[in-house]
């Protein structure tokens, strides 16, 4: 197997902690609503993963815009919850002011930019991502990464959604890189690690929840701690 020179990286969930973020963000929300003050707190944030997930690729393909997408997700939130209708100007403003709570409790995955400075030195670091240029950009430089990626690579830009091999293909053009000699660290298993070999780069899978993989020989992390553990498997995976 080739040696590994390039190492791409999911950003949501993998190098920058969207769940926790979220459920911190809508935590707070949620406190300052009385009808929601008694709602189950995963209950609730189950019912919000559900409508991002079902309106983010929708956004993605231009059916719907960012703020609209938004709004209508906290209506259908609120629905079960309250038995009138918010105003388009109520619900503009519930929608901003949760947004100004995720940003305030935005957070890396913990081990993140510790394993990008260690990689940086002897890798092309690349990101690919299913989201917005500008909000990926806004995280990246959050987190203090911006200039430790070589290629951010977004879903926007490039006008499909991973798994489609197109995104990835881009990526690898974007940092020169061949497939047989490209990782990719993910934790959607569809998108990063079906999508990844669908090219033949070497998927990781970073399973932070601990659900069974579905293909044994993929290689693993549970977390990106400890450093020196996580970087034996990335620069082995051309070993799996």
């Amino acid at each position: 197997m080739p040696a590994i020179t390039t190492i791409l990286f999911d950003l949501d969930d993998t190098l920058y902690d969207h769940t926790a973020t979220a459920r911190a963000a809508l935590a707070a929300t949620a406190a300052g609503r009385a009808s929601l003050r008694g709602v189950p707190a995963e209950a609730l944030y189950q019912r919000y993963s559900d409508l991002l997930e079902e309106m983010h690729p929708r956004v993605m393909r231009g059916e719907l815009d960012y703020l609209t997408a938004r709004e209508l997700r906290f209506r259908q939130l609120l629905a079960p919850y309250e038995a009138a209708a918010l105003t388009a100007a109520a619900l503009a403003q519930l929608a901003e002011e949760h947004y100004g709570h995720y940003r305030q409790f935005r957070q890396p995955v913990a081990g993140a930019l510790a394993l990008l400075q260690r990689l940086k030195p002897d890798y092309r670091i690349g990101v690919v991502t299913n989201n917005r240029t500008t909000e990926q950009e806004e995280k990246l430089d959050f987190l203090g990464m911006s200039g430790l990626v070589d290629a951010l690579i977004t879903s926007e830009a490039v006008g499909v959604l991973k798994p489609d091999p197109a995104i990835y293909q881009v990526a690898l053009a974007h940092l020169r890189a061949r497939p047989a000699e490209t990782v990719m660290v993910g934790d959607n298993w569809v998108a990063d690690v079906v999508g990844a070999q669908a090219v033949g780069i070497r998927p990781v899978w970073l399973n932070r929840t601990g659900v069974a993989a579905l293909l044994p020989a993929v290689a693993e992390l549970g977390s990106l701690e400890p450093l020196e553990s996580v970087v034996e498997v990335l620069t082995a995976a051309g070993r799996y």
